[in-house]
């Protein structure tokens, strides 16, 4: 679970291809298949081939992000913090940025005590960290006033290609952790924004997509979306007027 983006010339990491679709159980057992026969499946998966992640992500007061992405605006943050399988033996913040159609992603590694203070709304100490991430983290929490806005949680199923370094996931069981900011909470309750028999298969690759690893994804039929899964999730939540 470890970050696998290197900072690019600019200081950001250097940006990758994302694309997301909608399937169905149906197309993904199918697909399942034929990937598992090729990729590997990710080292951290379990016995059933899948592990647990939990993300709270972050808006400032005026739901900037919610509202940058719903309005397709191209150049745009995001905040979370990531765990997994509800344990705090790793705990990530980390930014998505989109470039266009690519996308970056910058990762640190934080302690239960840091996030924990993240969570309360407090970033002080930030200013003086090492990690330019942390940094900035303080500067959006004491400008914008950046504050927990969901929990999304999910299931994921990855497969990996060292060959442009693709990355192939099934993300299954989506749920909003409705009205609750309980991270390490096991119990949480939540309800989905999609409806039954339907997942997210998301296709992350740096320059190019193999041929013979796109011949496979398009054995299976698809839908091709703009997807976030924070603004599913929210979908659910009233949002700050």
């Amino acid at each position: 679970m470890q970050n696998r983006f290197a900072a690019g010339k600019d200081g950001m990491p250097d940006p990758r291809h994302e694309l997301k679709y909608f399937i169905s159980d149906a197309a993904h057992a199918q697909l399942s298949a034929l990937l598992g026969s090729v990729l590997q499946l990710d080292a951290h998966a379990r016995e059933n081939g899948e592990y647990f992640i939990r993300s709270l992500y972050f808006d400032d007061v005026y739901d900037t992000a919610f509202h940058d992405k719903m309005g397709g605006v191209e150049n745009r943050d995001k905040y979370r913090i990531r765990i997994y399988n509800c344990s705090d033996k790793l705990i990530f913040l980390e930014r998505k940025h989109k470039r266009g159609e690519l996308i970056a992603k910058s990762s640190v590694r934080i302690t239960r005590r840091l996030c924990e203070q993240l969570m309360d709304g407090n970033p002080s100490g930030l200013d003086r960290a090492e990690n330019p991430l942390l940094r900035d983290m303080f500067r959006e929490m004491r400008t914008k006033l950046l504050k927990p806005a969901v929990i999304v949680d999910y299931h994921r199923e990855a497969y990996t290609h060292p060959a442009e370094d693709v990355r192939i996931t099934f993300d299954k069981r989506l749920h909003s952790g409705l009205f609750s900011y309980d991270l390490f909470n096991p119990e949480l309750n939540g309800v989905s924004p999609l409806e039954a028999g339907k997942m997210i298969l998301e296709v992350k690759y740096n320059r190019y997509l193999p041929d013979y690893i796109k011949s496979m994804l398009g054995t299976v039929p698809s839908v091709k979306c703009a997807i976030s899964k924070y603004t599913l999730c929210r979908g659910f939540e009233p949002l700050d007027e």
